[in-house]
C-alpha cells in the first residue's frame, strides 16, 4: 500500500513542480512523524505548490477572507478530516467537523456538513506559551509540570494552565459549530503532540496521525492521479 501511494505522491508533485521532485514523494509517507523539522517544513512547501491558489478543492469550499493565504498545511489536514467524516458516515447524515492541529502552533478548524470552510482559531502552542511566561515573568523558569485539575506548584501551573487554555479554545470552537450547524460536530485532532492534549479534553475527540497525508493522497484521487487501494 505504502508503494502505491508513493507512486500517487509522485504524480502529483511532478504537476506541480516537475519530475525532479518526484523522488522526494516517499518522505511524505513520513511527514507526521517529522512535523517542526527542516524536512516537514520542505515538504509543506511541495504541498504549498500543489494547492496553491485553492478556492475549492476535494469537496471543499474555501471560506477564508483570501483564500491563498489559509496555510497548506490547514487546508490539506481539512481535507483528509472531511474525506475520512463522509466515509464514515457514507449511506448516513453528513456532519459539522471541529479539527484541531497541535504543534508549534495550534489551529481549530470549523467545517459544515455540506464542507464549507467556515473559519478557524490559531493559538500559541504550549511550548510558545511556556517561553512567553518565562521571558515575561522573573522566577518562572521551573521544570515541565503534570497536567492536574488543582495544581499545588508552579509547574503543573504553567503546564496545566497552557492545556486547558488549548482545550478551552477547541471546547468553545464546538459550541459554536452545535449553534451555527444545529448538529454535533466529529472532532479530529492531528499533530505532533496530539497524544499529549487528548487525555485533557472534556469532549470526544479522535486522533488522526496522518491527516496532510490523507488530505494529499485525497486529492490525488479527486484530480484522477490515482487510485489509493480500499
Amino acid at each position: 500500500m505504502a508503494a502505491r501511494a508513493t507512486a500517487i505522491i509522485e504524480r502529483m508533485l511532478d504537476d506541480a513542480c516537475g519530475a525532479a521532485l518526484g523522488p522526494l514523494a516517499g518522505e511524505l509517507l513520513l511527514l507526521p512523524l517529522v512535523a517542526g523539522s527542516k524536512k516537514a517544513a520542505e515538504l509543506l512547501m511541495l504541498a504549498e505548490a500543489f494547492t496553491a491558489e485553492t478556492a475549492a478543492e476535494a469537496g471543499l469550499v474555501n471560506g477564508y477572507d483570501h483564500p491563498t493565504r489559509l496555510g497548506a498545511d490547514r487546508w490539506v489536514a481539512m481535507i483528509g478530516a472531511y474525506a475520512r467524516m463522509r466515509a464514515q458516515t457514507r449511506g448516513g447524515v453528513a456532519r459539522p467537523l471541529v479539527l484541531v492541529m497541535v504543534g508549534t502552533a495550534v489551529t481549530v478548524e470549523a467545517l459544515d456538513a455540506q464542507g464549507h470552510f467556515l473559519g478557524g482559531f490559531i493559538l500559541p502552542g504550549h511550548g510558545i506559551m511556556l517561553r512567553a511566561l518565562e521571558s515575561g515573568t522573573a522566577g518562572l523558569r521551573v521544570p515541565t509540570g503534570e497536567v492536574r485539575p488543582f495544581p499545588t506548584n508552579t509547574s503543573d501551573a504553567l503546564t496545566s494552565g497552557g492545556t486547558y487554555a488549548i482545550a478551552g479554545a477547541v471546547e468553545r470552537m464546538v459550541q459554536h459549530v452545535r449553534q451555527h450547524c444545529g448538529a454535533e460536530p466529529l472532532n479530529i485532532m492531528t499533530g505532533g503532540a496530539g497524544w499529549k492534549m487528548l487525555p485533557s479534553m472534556g469532549i470526544t475527540v479522535d486522533l488522526v496521525e496522518t491527516l496532510i497525508f490523507d488530505g494529499l493522497l485525497h486529492i490525488a484521487q479527486e484530480r484522477n492521479l490515482g487510485q489509493f487501494p480500499e
